[in-house]
């Protein structure tokens, strides 16, 4: 046991070292990460903890915790740490990771235990959420945390602690995320004391003490809310992204079957694999005990719930992710070796085997956009393709966790060698090159005014520019006196190849470009 621990620790601390470069070296997102990054400054500024606004307009979609992480940082460090942010998404990753390993450790072998932790680490929406910006695997570990205390109290392993700490674990989810915070843990539960025909016992968990310290968390945070942005703001944070969401979404709006398409390439590359198993098990009546009764009930409902909800996205599946996982890893066990599973992990190994030809191929027919191709990239490729051609190797050996564990460590690997190319890519990914480039300008003009045109959330550019912007439609480019000049006005390519308006107006003007952005000096 304490080889494990030594061996366990050695292995967080090389899933962290493997996208550690990817924090030192790459930009902000435009969309979400550099959002958040301008509704924290407002709120800085503003002096405001409770409510937040996006650049004057009502900004409640998110409760407060990720914010006040962000608001931290620049309050710390006088900018915001892209090394320091990603503590809040990475951590919690290796918590969840830490977790799930912890409570199948009696049901499974130390390769079965580890092939679980890098088939969970690798799955595409996992290791996504991990390395990006948000606050989704910051919720997604409260909910696990929640999840496994109910379960230490429900079959009496638990400590007196468990039961104050239950409802924190919920509320820090609903704190982090939202009402999905309290969706999962409280359907899940529900739904496993129904098909353990023990719901009489729902008040052990969901009794006086978690709802009395439910309300007075949620209370204090309500009346912070109140006291600052007033009954409108809350209406806003409590119906309008709630109800209105669930029922009849404005926001994100998609079919019933959504997370059905969604779980495909959510858990790639080893969804085929997850969902043959998960299947199997099912048919064959694999569950016997509590455990794979609670993990595969909380799968299930979550899937189902969420789909009933109008507001869909593949993020908000998070939650059920590990779950997925590693029940599938332990009927793994159970079913043993079969020639279908070979199969379902033979098929991304061949897949991952045409990475480096593919970079080597793909120039020639697919424009890149100004990505720049460098043999860092390519030796990442390489790395894809002998995972891929060692774990097919190990599968016709039929030594199915080898070759799960082997395909797992190349995509790691290559993640890690991928992440140093990031600086010359950079401007691909974010817009603080062309900010910077911009601030140029402006300093050698001795100060200019910022615009934006048909540029999805451009007024977020005020994070890296300091000044903020203001948004010009296609036709006040043509209205006299709209733009004061000297200007500098950020637009991009898409933007132009179909708007001629656009391209008219740009005739005769100095352009300057950065991967698929623009930013255009105007004189007169």
């Amino acid at each position: 046991m304490n080889r494990y621990i030594t061996n366990n620790a050695l292995r967080y601390a090389m899933y962290f070292i493997a996208v550690l470069p990817l924090f030192i070296f790459r930009d902000f997102t435009p969309d979400n990460e550099l959002r958040y990054l301008s509704i924290a400054d407002e709120a800085l500024r503003n002096g405001n903890i409770f409510t937040f606004t996006n650049h004057g307009l009502i900004y409640a979609d998110k409760p407060p915790l990720y914010l006040w992480i962000v608001m931290l940082g620049k309050y710390l460090f006088g900018h915001h740490s892209m090394l320091f942010l990603s503590i809040f998404s990475f951590v919690p990753t290796l918590v969840v990771v830490y977790i799930m390993d912890k409570w199948v450790g009696n049901l499974l072998t130390e390769s079965e235990r580890l092939a679980g932790q890098l088939m969970l680490m690798t799955s595409g929406f996992f290791i996504g959420t991990a390395i990006i910006l948000r606050m989704d695997m910051l919720m997604c570990m409260f909910i696990v945390l929640a999840l496994y205390t109910f379960f230490r109290i429900y079959s009496g392993q638990g400590k007196p602690r468990d039961s104050i700490l239950f409802p924190i674990y919920v509320f820090m989810a609903i704190f982090t995320k939202g009402p999905i915070g309290l969706i999962v843990p409280l359907f899940s539960i529900l739904v496993f004391l129904l098909l353990k025909k023990e719901i009489k016992t729902i008040g052990r968990y969901w009794g006086w003490k978690t709802l009395t310290i439910l309300l007075a968390l949620c209370g204090a945070w309500f009346a912070g809310v109140y006291s600052e942005g007033g009954s409108s703001y809350l209406n806003n944070l409590l119906f309008n992204q709630t109800v209105n969401r669930a029922v009849n979404s404005f926001h994100h709006k998609a079919p019933f079957y959504y997370y059905f398409i969604a779980f495909v390439y959510s858990l790639a590359p080893w969804s085929l694999l997850i969902a043959g198993v998960l299947i199997s098990g099912i048919k064959r009546k694999l569950v016997s005990n509590d455990l794979e009764r609670f993990f595969l009930t909380i799968g299930l409902t979550t899937f189902v719930t969420l789909s009933l909800f109008s507001s869909k996205l593949a993020v908000y599946m998070l939650p059920a992710f590990p779950f997925f996982v590693y029940l599938s890893v332990i009927w793994l066990a159970k079913l043993g070796p079969q020639k279908w599973m070979f199969i379902l992990v033979g098929i991304p190994a061949c897949l991952l085997c045409l990475a480096f030809p593919a970079t080597l191929i793909f120039p020639h027919f697919v424009d890149l956009n100004g990505f720049h191709l460098s043999a860092i990239v390519i030796f990442s490729g390489v790395v894809l393709s002998a995972s891929g051609i060692l774990a097919l190797k190990y599968l016709r050996g039929s030594h199915l966790n080898r070759g799960i564990i082997t395909l797992s460590a190349g995509i790691l690997l290559a993640v890690f060698v991928a992440s140093f190319a990031l600086p010359k890519n950079n401007a691909m990914l974010g817009l603080k090159i062309l900010c910077d480039q911009a601030k140029t300008t402006a300093k050698e003009k001795g100060g200019v005014n910022y615009y934006y045109c048909e540029m999805t959330k451009g007024d977020n550019l005020d994070v890296y520019l300091g000044k903020p912007l203001e948004m010009l439609e296609i036709k006040d480019l043509y209205e006299p006196n709209k733009i004061q000049t000297p200007a500098i006005l950020f637009t991009w390519q898409k933007a132009i190849e179909r708007n001629d308006s656009i391209q008219v107006f740009l005739k005769g003007k100095k352009i300057h470009q950065t991967g698929s952005y623009y930013y255009v000096e105007i004189e007169h």
